[in-house]
């Protein structure tokens, strides 16, 4: 884990109710990416689309399933 250096920044946002600021969104920005590359990583078929569901998976895996052996691209869904 890298290490993160927190920079407090003390002042009101004017266009939020009580002058709050957001401070946990951008730790969710890379999480679908891991999710999506560990799909990958573990049964070989890219997604693409959000939600993932279990129904997406198999289709996609059918579809890999049905793609000719000499095609090097990963099924995109």
């Amino acid at each position: 884990m890298p290490q993160i250096q927190i920079i407090e920044v003390e002042s009101i946002d004017p266009l939020s109710p009580y002058g709050a600021k957001g401070v946990g969104e951008s730790g969710l920005v890379p999480t679908a990416a891991a999710i999506t590359n560990a799909i990958y990583d573990a049964v070989g078929v890219r997604m693409t689309d959000l939600p993932i569901t279990p129904e997406k998976i198999l289709k996609a895996l059918d579809e890999l399933n049905n793609v000719k052996k000499d095609n090097p691209e990963p099924t995109k869904i």
